[in-house]
């Protein structure tokens, strides 16, 4: 049978980028931020965003929160990230935070908050424009492009100066037509966004190969006609310097960037799940061997920056932070039991009088 002759329209790679491999050694000369005083700076965050995961998750068994996601082992992806951000740029984020809200200046109290069912700890004091954590899967997404719009008309119309609004989202967004959407939009309208997917394996029990054949996460960007990358997402450097070179170019007026961060999680997918019913053991225990805390600790070591001492010293000292703040938040009298009405309309609707009034007398 003749075979038709064609022609090559397009063609496209995906890149990878890592700087430190699991064992903590270098792969490439590290980006000039990349000094002692940061690198220390981000394993500090980092460890605190371990402390505040555990904690809470302690603190959903015993009644004080409700359902918890923890972040624990994909610490370096949200504080790599949020390092990454300008004070200015706006925070479109998923659930699973904690380590990202942190950096970002997110009060420790305020996360427990919002996870004891308390929507003031949203209200955050230092990042004002910064979006709540969205719960439903992939809608941030879309969140973003709208802020992002709002960032360049204000630029274009406004003369202010550009800003970037940054959203994430795990690998079982990039199966939801919401993401699809979003880029597509970006895309189009070259916004300044950027999109970072945190692909830790599993979109709680589905794994990632039970949800696409794609070979990456970031080649999805291709077709909305942004650039993507994949990078190491236990590598605190390689995710730092990614979103920066995103930023820059959404800065810049040069549109939209998407980063697959790659990682595993080594928890459960909330304190609502039990991972152990789908999670193969042997995997979870090769993934222990990558995770970002110790790789960057063994780092640090071979600069003869760290040891026990500045480790049990670090400890310590947040320890006590996160005991104050949870002091504060256990002390933080309860909002009233109409709060659920009374944030949300300013004329309360007919259909809801009865409900606020029963609400009413259980406050």
């Amino acid at each position: 049978m003749h075979k038709p002759r064609m022609q090559l329209l397009a063609s496209f790679d995906i890149a990878s980028l890592q700087y430190l491999d699991e064992r903590g050694q270098t792969t490439q000369a590290l980006p000039d931020f990349a000094t002692q005083d940061t690198l220390e700076a981000l394993y500090r965050q980092m460890t605190l965003a371990r402390m505040v995961d555990d904690r809470a998750v302690k603190m959903q068994r015993t009644g004080q929160l409700g359902t918890y996601p923890s972040s624990l082992g994909q610490e370096a992806i949200g504080v790599g990230v949020a390092a990454a951000m300008a004070k200015e740029d706006v925070y479109c984020p998923n659930y699973r935070e904690t380590g990202a809200l942190l950096e970002r200046g997110v009060r420790i109290e305020e996360i427990y908050t919002i996870w004891g069912g308390d929507e003031r700890g949203q209200n955050f004091c230092h990042v004002r424009e910064d979006l709540p954590l969205s719960v439903p899967i992939a809608t941030q997404m879309l969140h973003g492009a709208g802020v992002a719009f709002a960032l360049k008309y204000k630029h274009e119309q406004l003369n202010q100066p550009m800003r970037a609004a940054v959203t994430s989202g795990g690998d079982g967004a990039t199966s939801k037509g919401d993401f699809y959407e979003a880029i597509n939009l970006a895309g189009d309208w070259k916004l300044p966004l950027v999109v970072v997917i945190n692909n830790n394996q599993w979109a709680i029990s589905l794994s990632r190969s039970g949800q696409t054949a794609c070979r990456t996460l970031a080649q999805k960007a291709i077709a909305a006609g942004i650039p993507s990358l994949q990078v190491d997402g236990n590598d605190v450097i390689a995710v730092y310097q990614a979103v920066t070179e995103a930023l820059q170019q959404a800065h810049a007026g040069g549109g939209p960037s998407l980063i697959e961060a790659v990682s595993y999680r080594l928890c459960d997918h909330t304190t609502a799940d039990d991972a152990s019913r789908y999670q193969p053991a042997e995997e979870l225990k090769e993934a222990w061997a990558r995770e970002p805390l110790r790789r960057l600790r063994a780092y640090l070591g071979t600069l003869g920056a760290w040891g026990e001492a500045r480790e049990e010293a670090m400890q310590r000292e947040l320890k006590e932070i996160l005991e104050e703040s949870v002091r504060v938040y256990r002390q933080t009298p309860r909002d009233t039991a109409t709060a659920i009405f009374d944030h949300l309309y300013e004329t309360l609707p007919e259909a809801f009088v009865e409900q606020y009034q029963q609400l009413q007398g259980d406050s």
